[in-house]
């Protein structure tokens, strides 16, 4: 859908074009009665800053969506297409990578209670297991901080890529 197409796009329609890109109500509902926006540039802008920031029930929400880092998405829906091409550009890990990767999921999930979020588009996987080694010595806090701005990066990317279409 081109930006014209959003502007004028019923509500109901505008919002199930958003969801996809983060399905938290609030992001999605500001986004389209925003509308409509004088350039993709000032919806990816509003996209960036919408819903700030998320709520903890929010965050847990939107995460339920995001399967593991080097796991694949399960299903056909928009969002886990959306996951599996993200992943997909990750490449092939090299087997102590995959295991460290696993290992550090693990890890992450027992001491926050939550997967490991974070931007996967444009990072390797060396340098997503330095960001969760990194990570995993911040304190729940500081965790929510950084995985409102991951969710608010990989929205802002997908949005920008389904503009595109």
């Amino acid at each position: 859908m081109h930006l014209e197409q959003f502007n004028a796009a019923g509500r109901a329609e505008a919002l199930d074009f958003l969801r996809p890109c983060l399905d938290i109500q609030r992001w999605i509902d500001e986004l389209a009665d925003a509308r409509p926006y004088a350039s993709p540039e000032a919806l990816l802008a509003a996209g960036r800053n919408a819903a700030n920031p998320f709520t903890p029930a929010e965050i847990d929400a939107a995460l339920a969506h995001h399967p593991r880092i080097g796991e694949r998405a399960r299903g056909d829906s928009a969002e886990a297409k959306l996951s599996q091409s993200e992943q997909a550009g990750l490449g092939v890990a090299d087997a102590a990578v995959a295991q460290a990767l696993a290992e550090g999921n693990r890890t992450y999930e027992e001491k926050f209670g939550q997967v490991f979020l974070i931007r996967a588009a444009g990072r390797s996987r060396e340098e997503i297991l330095a960001a969760l080694n990194t990570r995993l010595a911040h304190t729940p806090e500081q965790e929510q901080s950084i995985i409102d701005q991951q969710l608010r990066e990989i929205a802002v990317l997908r949005l920008e890529g389904l503009l595109s279409k």
